[in-house]
């Protein structure tokens, strides 16, 4: 099932061509109900019968807001094998962590605007982990339990504050306002299935510039959740940013940094394809 969030504020299934109005204006008040998770699937499948058409919106990404506001944002630093080599430095014995707060978060279509005093702000493609039912000290054979559904997500960066500061202010330059796009929209676990080997790409003006799976996590999503979960109770609706693969702009030869007119599609398989700009 896949659930999106109207710009209106209403939610929505989505279905191949078109979106289906569901009953309430909360997410995360939807995916912490069984029973109202069970009726939006019924509402879409009935949605998506022929003769139904009257129910259906057309599907215009223009409609979509980020399909949730998360309780907290917690990213992973260099958790892609080819991504850490390229960073450099140590091996991680644990995840490196960080917080984007909500206030970073934007939807699909969004014209983000880098403050003109940032000078090298970055694309990051994610793929984002959306937890249903709350985990605390979960073991991570049962970790995916706790997980509703997936997303796309951008973890767009001023790499002067990761990395021209004496002491690295990484939660900031990952912070800034904007600079957390999610969606299109949530697809649940029980669609997408085990996240194991699913590309991980980012498009910038046309030009592919991120390319990986996430069968080159470092840690897995199983992993990141009983990590997590040992130190800090994950809630519903609170989002697991995983890390990025290899190509975003800062490691390039030369560095390359996000300008106005970007054109951006980042694309996670089997969810979809999270597209906004640069103001």
């Amino acid at each position: 099932m896949r659930l999106a969030t109207l710009k209106d504020g209403r939610l929505a299934g989505v279905l191949p061509d078109a979106l289906v109005p569901l009953p309430g204006h909360d997410m995360i008040a939807l995916l912490s109900d069984e029973a109202a998770m069970t009726e939006a699937a019924r509402a879409i499948a009935f949605a998506a019968r022929p003769g139904q058409s009257a129910v259906r919106l057309p599907l215009d990404e223009a409609l979509l807001a980020a399909p949730l506001r998360p309780g907290k944002i917690i990213g992973v630093g260099r958790n892609y094998g080819a991504h850490a080599s390229e960073v450099g430095g140590p091996k991680l014995a644990a995840p490196k962590l960080f917080l984007k707060p909500t206030s970073s978060v934007c939807g699909p279509g969004t014209a983000v605007q880098i403050p003109r005093a940032v000078t090298k702000p970055d694309w990051e493609a994610e793929l984002a982990v959306i937890i249903g039912a709350p985990a605390f000290e979960v073991e991570e054979r049962v970790a995916l339990d706790h997980v509703a559904g997936y997303t796309i997500l951008n973890d767009i960066s001023a790499r002067e504050f990761q990395f021209d500061q004496p002491l690295a202010m990484t939660s900031f330059a990952k912070g800034l306002t904007d600079f957390c796009p999610i969606g299109p929209w949530i697809v649940t676990a029980d669609e997408l299935g085990e996240p194991w080997a699913l590309d991980v790409d980012c498009t910038l003006n046309g030009e592919m510039v991120q390319h990986g799976n996430t069968r080159d996590l470092i840690f897995s999503v199983p992993a990141l959740i009983a990590y997590i979960s040992r130190f800090m109770r994950l809630d519903t609706g609170d989002v697991i940013a995983t890390g990025t693969p290899a190509g975003s702009g800062h490691f390039r030869t030369p560095p390359r940094y996000l300008k106005s007119g970007d054109a951006l599609a980042l694309g996670v398989s089997g969810i979809g394809t999270l597209r906004h700009s640069i103001a």
